[in-house]
């Protein structure tokens, strides 16, 4: 695995995306579509070294996986300052991503608004 991205476990992840723009692929061994990711990923962080890229294995992080409510993989979480503000589901191509963050990065913080209410957009903009 490229050194660009961390792995994180339910131990490492606080710490690990509490600045900044952190984009989370949530995957598996077993799952054929995260494989196909992977490079995607990988290059994704080649392109944008100043955003934090990171994996976790939901099969071996399980109650990662169910905080944020991942119910299919691969699943891309995007937070900013350790707040989740985009999820996407299924396959994104690297071009796609660095897009989708670079306009999440121009955006700048969005103002506090009550959980329940700002739920993630999607990665894709979609």
């Amino acid at each position: 695995m490229d050194a660009m991205i961390e792995h994180l476990t339910d131990i490492t992840f606080e710490p690990a995306v509490g600045d900044g723009i952190t984009v989370i692929d949530f995957w598996a061994g077993w799952c054929g579509p995260c494989r196909a990711m992977a490079p995607q990923f990988e290059r994704a962080a080649e392109l944008r070294p100043d955003y934090r890229f990171a994996k976790v294995d939901v099969d071996a992080e399980p109650v990662l996986a169910a905080r944020y409510g991942i119910r299919s993989i691969p699943t891309l979480v995007v937070l900013r300052d350790g707040e989740p503000i985009a999820a996407q589901a299924g396959v994104v191509g690297a071009e796609q991503l660095v897009e989708a963050l670079d306009r999440i990065a121009a955006a700048g913080p969005a103002p506090k608004v009550a959980a329940a209410a700002s739920a993630p957009k999607a990665v894709g903009g979609r």
